[in-house]
Formats: structure tokens, sequence, C-alpha cells
């Protein structure tokens, strides 16, 4: 049957087997449950990644976990009872973190994981992070061959599963990103979960460091009450602003739903986006080990090759595809010691991680920068920078359907002109970068991006200037008319004039 004729409280959603092709996205799954996604659906899923893994030679042993909503352990168990019919062995590390389920390959020697998650999205929202090859997560190549078997039913069952409930994993990770690490400075540090699931592991991680946590909607509550769990939610940092100014912290640290992302402001109280905590990570990390090579997504600030301490420091840096499966990939390939991602995923490698993204691990090393850097605050640290201009993420409605050929139109559009040697904004566009949508910039090294979404029905758009507020405002005003002219793009969550 098709999705529109499955309809939840129907004898057909008991029976019939529901997965909306629209849930499998370029590096991770994501459905509306139980519209678009229901319980026979996820066994299905459960049983395509079993016989994946099994298909691509890897042993199926493989860690779950999941996150702290509502629906998220039923939705697990089915997931369990379809990976073991296909002959997997599943440890179950219960209530996680996306990073811990990361960890818990590593850790329980699983070639696979399977983490059940919405992240940051809003209730309603359900979704499944996957891997066979830690540290990496699935790529569109992979998600492309699971959509095609599971929508298919080319699954391949059999008897041999089984199951493990590994009731320690939660004291095994904070044992592991806490180890030799301890903090001489002082710091107290407002940590905001936003009654997300990183209540439950992101405070006891910092105090043992020797941090002064207040914390901020720790308490678990799959209703977030406050506002969902996203450290790029201008609602989620105004409001943890707020309370670091009250109680005259040192720094203020947010975590999305599932542990991956780090949001950060400073002790004034203001949101610092996480590319520039990259770069301030960057100039650090930079005088720790010899001449390292970053990653950053398309996204962030052009600081990273512009910034004089990073070029003095002889520090590399890669612009790369944003999505955190793209991100860990490209820091694998180039042996990269860390990667960074404005929506604030970090992915921290070797010596310093094991390559993923972990949020809490990521305010451990800014603790740590701060603790090298015992004369300044983040304030500081921020404002050692080149000035520069930046808006949030923002996120302009688009359809899934028609997302792609949006951008590929004002790929093409950016493209003439460039080829034509044709000014924007009053100036020649100097460089265009199509690694993932359009990034262009113009002499005075304004620039701004739009690109699809990977995992919502939007668009993405992000502007920068190193010159003002003004042509930053200007770049904005010029794509955003260009947006308006097509029909298939709606209203933003968040516009720049709210924002800056």
């Amino acid at each position: 049957m098709s999705e529109k004729e499955i309809k939840p409280n129907s004898e057909a959603f008991e029976r019939e087997i529901l997965v909306a092709p629209s849930g499998f996205r370029e590096y991770d799954a994501r459905w509306l449950f139980p519209e678009q996604l229901n319980l026979r659906g996820v066994q299905q899923l459960g049983a395509g990644i079993a016989t994946l893994m099994q298909r691509e030679g890897k042993k199926p042993e493989i860690a779950v976990g999941h996150d702290y909503r509502s629906y998220s352990a039923s939705i697990k168990q089915a997931l369990i009872i379809g990976l073991m019919s296909a002959g997997a062995h599943v440890k179950d590390i219960g209530l996680a973190l996306s990073p811990v389920a990361y960890f818990s390959q590593f850790e329980l020697d699983c070639a696979g994981v399977a983490m059940v998650t919405a992240s940051h999205n809003e209730n309603g929202w359900t979704g499944v992070k996957m891997g066979m090859e830690r540290p990496l997560t699935f790529g569109p190549e992979l998600m492309g061959k699971l959509k095609e078997m599971v929508l298919s039913g080319d699954l391949e069952y059999k008897a041999g599963g089984s199951y493990a409930y590994v009731d320690d994993m939660k004291q095994r990770y904070l044992a592991d990103v806490t180890k030799g690490v301890k903090i001489e400075r002082k710091i107290k540090a407002v940590v905001a979960c936003g009654n997300g699931t990183a209540g439950a592991y992101a405070p006891e991680a910092l105090e043992a460091i020797g941090i002064e946590v207040i914390p901020m909607d720790c308490d678990l509550d799959y209703t977030f009450p406050r506002y969902n769990p996203n450290p790029e939610d201008m609602e989620m940092l105004h409001a943890m602003s707020a309370k670091v100014k009250e109680v005259g912290a040192d720094v203020g640290f947010a975590f999305d739903g599932d542990g991956d992302r780090c949001g950060v402001v400073d002790n004034t109280g203001d949101e610092i986006f996480a590319d520039k905590i990259g770069v301030m990570l960057a100039r650090d990390l930079g005088k720790v080990y010899d001449k390292p090579t970053f990653v950053v997504d398309v996204k962030s600030t052009g600081l990273y090759h512009s910034d004089p301490e990073l070029q003095e420091l002889g520090v590399t840096t890669d612009y790369w595809k944003t999505g955190h499966s793209y991100i860990k990939r490209r820091v694998n390939e180039l042996n990269a010691l860390a990667g960074f991602e404005k929506s604030g995923h970090f992915f921290l490698n070797a010596p310093i991680g094991r390559g993923y993204d972990d949020g809490i691990l990521t305010a451990i090393l800014i603790c740590q920068m701060l603790d090298r850097q015992a004369n300044k605050t983040m304030e500081d640290l921020k404002n050692d920078l080149p000035k520069t201009w930046s808006s949030p993420t923002m996120s302009p409605y688009c359809g899934d359907e028609v997302k792609y050929d949006v951008v590929e139109r004002i790929t093409e559009h950016f493209q003439g002109l460039y080829d034509k040697g044709e000014s924007f904004m009053g100036q020649k566009i100097t460089d265009i970068v199509t690694v993932n949508g359009i990034r262009i910039t113009l002499e005075d090294g304004t620039w701004g991006l739009v690109r699809a979404s990977s995992n919502k029905p939007s668009l993405v758009v992000v502007v920068e200037s190193p010159v003002s507020e003004a042509n930053m405002t200007g770049i904005f005003n010029e794509i955003d008319g260009i947006l308006s002219s097509y029909s298939e793009v709606g209203e933003y969550d968040q516009k720049l004039k709210s924002a800056a």
C-alpha cells in the first residue's frame, strides 16, 4: 500500500509496512511518526541494515541506542526485531547520545551502529543515524542502497540473531571523555540541554573535570516545554545568554537533542556561531600540534583561509560538503586533526578524539582552551579574531521533491554571472564553490551560500562580510530577492533582520 492509503489508527497501519521514501536522506533517515512510518516499517528498516552490512562484507554486530522521546524506545525495539530477523547480533546500549553510540562501536568492538534519534527536530520526528565502518556514518551511496532494499523488500532473513543489553555504557563513555582531563582554572559554565538527552550526560561530564556547572533545562522532558534542543536556534541561545549574564558564568554550552552538537555563548552572553568557535579552537590546537589540517563545511566563515594567525601557524583548511557524514569521512580521508561545521558539529580526530562528532567532548576541549589561555576570557578570544559580520543559518521552506532542482537553477544563475564576468551587488564575483550548493565570494570577501538542506524540506542560506554589517545585509537581500522569484521557496524559519 502507498503512504496515502496507510493511515494511523487503522487496520492497514497495523498489518502493512509503511516507510515513506522521502525519509531516506543523504546521510541519515528522518520520518514523521506515525504519519510516514509505522513499527512494521521500522522492522523492515532493521532487516535492511543487517542485510546491507552482510552484503558489504561486515560482521552483523551492531550497537543500538535511542534518544529521549516518548516513542523512541518503541521504535528502537522494532528496529532491533528487524535487525535480529536478518541475523544481526545486537548490543542494546539503552538511552544514549549519538556520540555514546559511536563510542560504543569502539568500546564493544562492533562494526555497526544504529542510533534512533531525530536530533533537534520537533517532536513527531524520528530517525536513525547509522554506520558500519567506524567512525564513519552512511553517505549517499549506502543510503541509496538501503533505501532500494527496504522499499523493494530485497532482504535476507536468517536465524542466528542475538540480543544483549549493555547497562553501563553511560558510565564507560563518561569515564572515557573525562580521562586525564583536569581543569585547573576556575570556570563556571551554564549547561543548557533543552530537556533533551544531553541532560543525562553533559553536567556530569563537565563536573568531573572540575567545572562549576549551572544546569539549565537539564531535566529530561520529552515534551520539550521551552524549545527544541537545538544550539542553532536563537531562542535557545538567547535563553542561555540571559542565564550566563544572570549568574556571571564564564561560558555557556548548549547541546542538541542527541548530544552531537554544541553551541556556545561567551562570558558577556554573546552568542558565538560554531564556525567562529572552530577558528578559536584551530588557533589553540595549532599551538599544541604541528601544522594541523582542519576540515570545515561550506557554511563556515572565510576566516579559516584569511586569518593571519592560522596562516602563521601553518594550518591547512579544507572546505567541504555540509553534513556530519561528509565531514566525518573527509576528516578521515585527510587524517585531519578536526572538522568543524557551522551547525555545531565538531569532529575531533586522534589524538583528541576518534573522528566522530561529540558535543560533550567539544565542550571539554573548549574548557581546556580556556585553561591554556588562563589570562583570557571567551570574549577576549572572540575579540582576538578578525572582525566579520555573520548571519545565522537561515532555512526558507522548500519541498524535498523540488529543493535540489531549485538549487541547481540558482547555481546555474550564479555560474553564468561568474563566467561572463558580470557584477553582483556592484562587485565582481571572484570565487565560486559548488561542492555543496553554491557559495559565491565577492571582491571585498563578502560571501553568500545557498544549498539544499539534507534532512528537512528547506534550503539553507548563510552570508558573511569581513567589511561591514551593511554588506552582510546587502548580499542577503540580493540573494533573498532571487529566492523570492521561485514559487517553490516559502517562509524562513528565521530571517537575518531578526537575528542580526
